[in-house]
């Protein structure tokens, strides 16, 4: 049996798989700025979907960043205080047996290359846009990682073709300005829409007024869409992937499917656009499977 943790921004998640069976699924809210409650907190999760599934498993954990190889120490996570940490050896230690980490993104966009929404693309692009954003490439079924552990952190790149009013863009936690994470994100939408209007909306919030005929949330909506054309496009110009998948909480705005393609095309350095925009197959499941597939079934 393999357990998968996906270690989110505001809530963890994991599910226990015999083969491709779901046998038993936990969610709890994360301990934010907390990190030996984080770890107790994982750990305590994979004890519970043992119980309820009635063996032993390994355990594969996706984290908002990614494990620095010199030090074994986590980096770039939007969950600041993982940042430094020893994460892999503090939960190895805890549960008594090892576990493999890595990048969300990366679990997300194996789980989407696979048997998702993007299966049978020979390049894949999976984008995570919840309360952080961040990116994996799976290139024929293999996730690219890089020899710094960064591949696909689109995230922490400034926004392209920026309009006056995004220069210096917000403050970001990695210590630059207008970082694409700051204006795609959840909070980057919530802080975007603040900003014009006095108001404190959650994003789903700002969606459902868009919906209902708000003007004020339909332009913070078109600036979104307009800012996520044109991060896309310049991902489509360096890796021209087949398939974009949209997994996070931003991911359940269905109207992104529509406009974001139909802007593009501008930004793109093609006369022709192929690359498709598509929701996850799995939704919140993928981050989960992809972090219990960094074991191999047996």
């Amino acid at each position: 049996m393999r357990i998968g943790i996906d270690l989110g921004g505001t809530k963890i998640e994991g599910i226990a798989m015999r083969g491709s069976d779901e046998a038993a699924r936990l969610r709890v809210e994360t301990p934010r700025g907390d990190y030996p409650a984080t770890v107790e907190a994982v750990a305590a999760m994979v004890e519970a979907l043992e119980r309820r599934a009635g063996s032993r498993a390994t355990v594969g954990v996706g984290i908002p960043g990614t494990i620095a190889t010199a030090t074994g120490l986590v980096k770039n996570a939007n969950s600041v205080w993982l940042i430094g940490m020893p994460l892999r050896a503090d939960l190895e230690r805890r549960l008594g047996r090892e576990v493999r980490i890595a990048n969300d993104a990366n679990c997300f966009a194996v789980s989407e290359a696979a048997d998702g929404a993007a299966a049978g693309a020979a390049v894949v692009f999976g984008v995570i846009v919840g309360t952080g954003t961040g990116a994996g490439v799976v290139v024929r079924g293999d996730v690219l990682t890089g020899p710094n552990g960064i591949a696909g952190e689109w995230g922490h790149n400034p926004l392209p073709w920026p309009a006056d009013d995004e220069r210096p863009g917000p403050a970001c936690y990695c210590g630059r300005h207008g970082c694409i994470e700051t204006f795609l994100s959840g909070p980057g939408l919530q802080a975007d829409d603040e900003r014009h209007t006095g108001q404190r909306r959650e994003p789903a919030a700002i969606v459902e007024d868009a919906e209902s005929g708000d003007q004020s949330a339909r332009d913070a909506l078109a600036r979104y869409e307009d800012r996520m054309a044109r991060a896309l496009a310049s991902v489509i110009n360096v890796l021209d992937p087949d398939v974009i998948v949209l997994g996070g909480g931003m991911s359940n705005t269905l109207r992104l499917y529509e406009t974001v393609p139909r802007l593009w095309p501008a930004f793109v350095f093609s006369d022709t656009v192929s690359t498709r925009l598509v929701r996850a197959r799995h939704g919140d499941a993928s981050g989960v499977r992809g972090a219990a597939w960094l074991w191999p079934a047996g």
